[in-house]
């Protein structure tokens, strides 16, 4: 009589001959097959026969983070590699070099760690006789470098650590040009990107360099603290938020409204209010999950990324939703994001090839780097958390301010937009003349444009996202003050009565090209709303409809202007 140890061989051996696979021999002792079997329970098939994945890795989490920051860094170079020169550069508006010698005034008179911790950039050793070429050096450098990263998907700590040093060389010099949010957030993104990363190897997906789980919950932080900080300064800031009428007002009030934006503001009432509900939810609901498990937490980042579409597809607000996609993708693990790798070779079958193997085992014992970069990770999730305290404390705080940076590296930072909503768009227009006599009758006033805010009523509004014109945002919040509180603005008005090639390159439009100079420039200040669908504004071919508030500077003209300029120590600008 067979025993039932027998039995069961001889129904595994059944089992394995109609599956088509070899026998066991006798030979075999039962810890033998005891691990073939193991092997064969650890792999999952697909509805197509496919070996399916195993969650909780992140082997291609990392190449898609690396990508996706490498994208992002990309879009900033290029941003400042086509601007600073006209902002920061030689004939800027306003220039780092003279920002950089008040610093170093400031703290003395010398170039040195006062002066580092005051301003970290690597301008400060770079040779001030040109600085355009070194504002152009670090962002070509910039867009060469992210652009290697994001094509081919791999990178190290130093190249990552590079990236970072050149985009904090620029923002620290860009004073009002980079005081915007995603600034220090894409300088945190990126910082956290170096520690993913091996320290010298280039391979994509290096064995002795497994992707840290305390590096990819930094990631998940980072999301849940942007997310909140912008949840809570609605709630806390404007009363629309909570009576939920902010989106009647925000797609054509907001910064540079996109083409889609028209039809948005146009939506329903009822849509406003479900859209506005939806905000609170996505904000201060859903950043909740990432706590609650696997798949709680890619519900979380699936949400958090058709959120940032969203937004992306109604209005132009730089890289800012591009960057935030970046942390909500640490939401998701290989098994979810395998559908973006090729089945067969690549990335995909080595990690394949690496879970098998660690399922039988066969992990090559942790070597001295291994264990380095361990103690470094453990140091990284600490220094986060010590960080994170002002942070958390200024989420839980009444005050809750937001954009604000508690380290001068900008490290660990609080988020938040759009704490308040405007309920009327104004713009500033720059008008120029070629009268001699700027009050007689009959003076015609022509309209400059800028390259993307609104201007000419029958311009469409541009799609740009997540592309960035800079002074076309400062000009959006210039409109909500004085130009006393602007004074680069005199500044363009006197660079356009010269027809300053620098400052006209930011524009979209000079009325005066080929022919000779403007004698007077002058400010106007216009409330701004979309013209109603089918109205006769519309009918002409018209996005905008105005009205003239009054003027937001009086005429000036260039000699007029010559004290001004010298009571700032502005360089008189020439006619061309």
């Amino acid at each position: 009589m067979a025993t039932s140890s027998e039995s069961s061989q001889s129904s595994e051996s059944s089992l394995r001959k109609r599956r088509g696979e070899p026998l066991i021999s006798d030979s075999h002792s039962n810890e033998d097959r005891n691990e073939t079997l193991q092997k064969e329970d650890l792999r999952k098939y697909d509805k197509k026969g496919n070996v399916s994945l195993q969650t909780g890795t992140y082997w291609l989490t990392r190449i898609v983070l690396l990508r996706a920051i490498a994208f992002i860094y990309f879009v900033a170079f290029a941003v400042a590699y086509n601007q600073n020169k006209q902002l920061i550069g030689e004939k800027g508006l306003i220039p780092c070099k003279d920002y950089l010698r008040s610093v170093k005034r400031y703290v003395g008179g010398k170039i040195g760690i006062n002066a580092l911790a005051y301003t970290p950039s690597i301008l400060w050793f770079m040779d001030w006789n040109d600085m355009d070429a070194n504002l152009d050096g670090i962002a070509l450098a910039g867009m060469t470098i992210s652009s290697f990263v994001l094509l081919m998907g791999r990178a190290n700590m130093i190249i990552m650590g590079l990236l970072w040093i050149l985009y904090h060389s620029i923002v620290n010099v860009g004073q009002i040009w980079y005081s915007f949010g995603w600034e220090s957030q894409l300088l945190e993104t990126g910082f956290l990107g170096i520690f993913l990363c091996p320290l010298w190897s280039l391979a994509q997906m290096p064995r002795s360099c497994p992707p840290s789980h305390i590096s990819i919950w930094t990631f998940r932080w980072l999301i849940v603290r942007i997310m909140l900080g912008a949840g809570l300064i609605k709630i806390r800031g404007d009363r629309c938020w909570r009576d939920l009428t902010c989106m009647d007002y925000h797609y054509e009030t907001q910064p540079v409204p996109n083409p889609v934006s028209y039809y948005m503001h146009h939506s329903p009432w009822w849509f406003h209010r479900f859209e506005t509900l939806t905000n609170h939810f996505i904000e201060l609901i859903v950043p909740f999950f990432t706590f609650m498990g696997r798949r709680m937490c890619m519900v979380n980042g699936a949400l958090q990324i058709l959120f940032q579409i969203a937004l992306i597809i109604s209005g132009n607000l730089s890289f800012l939703n591009w960057l935030t996609i970046v942390p909500s993708l640490a939401c998701f693990d290989d098994a979810a994001l395998a559908f973006l790798f090729r089945r067969s070779g690549g990335a995909r079958q080595t990690l394949l090839k690496i879970q098998t193997e660690s399922a039988a085992g066969q992990t090559p014992p942790p070597s001295k780097g291994m264990l380095i970069r361990r103690v470094v990770n453990v140091s990284l999730g600490i220094l986060i958390a010590y960080l994170s305290v002002p942070v958390v404390m200024n989420l839980l705080s009444s005050r809750q301010v937001m954009n604000t940076s508690f380290d001068p590296l900008r490290i660990v930072n609080t988020y938040g937009a759009f704490g308040s909503v405007t309920k009327e768009r104004t713009e500033v227009v720059f008008q120029g003349t070629l009268s001699v006599n700027h009050t007689e009758e009959g003076v015609i006033w022509e309209e400059y444009e800028f390259l993307c805010k609104p201007g000419a009523l029958n311009r469409r509004p541009c799609f740009i996202s997540p592309y960035h014109y800079r002074l076309d945002w400062l000009m959006w919040f210039s409109a909500f003050q004085t130009y006393e509180q602007n004074e680069w603005i005199i500044q363009i008005a006197g660079r356009l009565l010269a027809n300053d090639t620098t400052v006209l390159s930011l524009m979209g439009h000079n009325p005066f090209q080929g022919r000779e100079e403007p004698r007077w420039i002058r400010g106007e200040h216009f409330r701004y709303k979309f013209t109603r669908p089918g109205s006769s504004g519309n009918a002409q071919g018209k996005w905008w409809v105005r009205k003239l508030i009054g003027p937001y500077f009086p005429p000036v003209n260039l000699e007029g202007l010559r004290g001004y300029f010298k009571s700032r120590s502005w360089p008189f600008p020439d006619r061309y």
